[in-house]
């Protein structure tokens, strides 16, 4: 009864996800700017996603907020306006770690090491990211982000081409898209850390990079709100 009810459970996410299928969407310009916020200038070491955790702000929220047409380009001095914030009293190097709607449960791992190139909630026309993108070496390998049961195996998925589901319980699963190899299959119990797949370009992706989301129920969920 478990196995079907994960079964059912699968294949309304299956479908919701072929409505949405990812592509490398660009950063956009905003409609209109935020009223209220404070500046902040960019150090050395420091990454628009610790920013954000800083000040307890989403990435995309400070990319549109400074209309920044590449989030993973910033430099020291850099001024960045950030919308909305509270600041934390924070020492340099000790940043908050953002978590809205976060279940204790549930401590997620990185797929995959590499460079965030496009972030949850950007868009390209109509499409809206649900979740990131991470580029990295053709055939690097793709971890399971925790222990779970492998619900769902496609090889050949509309738009993300090679796709594992992984449902992990608490209502909580995790997709992993545009695999060049799948090293597992439906119905298998995985471990967190354990290689599923290896990294590649398939479905839309014209460069290798995997399309990561992290779900609970059918709600696609900021990867960065579960990610160390």
């Amino acid at each position: 009864m478990k196995k079907y009810m994960h079964f059912l459970i699968t294949i309304a996410l299956v479908i919701f996800l072929i409505g949405c299928a990812s592509v490398r969407p660009r950063l956009e310009r905003p409609a209109t700017r935020y009223p209220t916020g404070i500046y902040h200038e960019v150090k050395r070491g420091e990454t628009l996603w610790k920013i954000s955790k800083l000040y307890d702000v989403s990435v995309s929220d400070v990319v549109r907020a400074n209309r920044l047409p590449d989030a993973t380009k910033i430099v020291v001095g850099q001024k960045l306006f950030i919308p909305s914030s509270k600041e934390k009293r924070l020492t340099e190097g000790n940043y908050a770690r953002a978590t809205p709607g976060f279940n204790s449960n549930t401590k997620f791992v990185w797929p995959v090491s590499g460079q965030v190139v496009s972030y949850f909630g950007t868009k390209k026309g109509l499409v809206t990211n649900k979740g990131i993108d991470i580029e990295a070496a053709q055939g690097s390998d793709i971890v399971a982000a925790d222990d779970g049961l492998v619900s769902f195996v496609e090889e050949n998925m509309k738009g993300l081409g090679k796709t594992v589901i992984i449902d992990h319980g608490n209502g909580f699963s995790t997709v992993y898209a545009h695999n060049s190899e799948i090293l597992v299959k439906a119905g298998d119990e995985v471990k967190q850390s354990q290689v599923i797949a290896k990294l590649g370009k398939t479905g839309r992706a014209s460069e290798p990079y995997l399309h990561f989301q992290v779900r609970k129920g059918h709600e696609p969920q900021n990867p960065f709100n579960y990610l160390p």
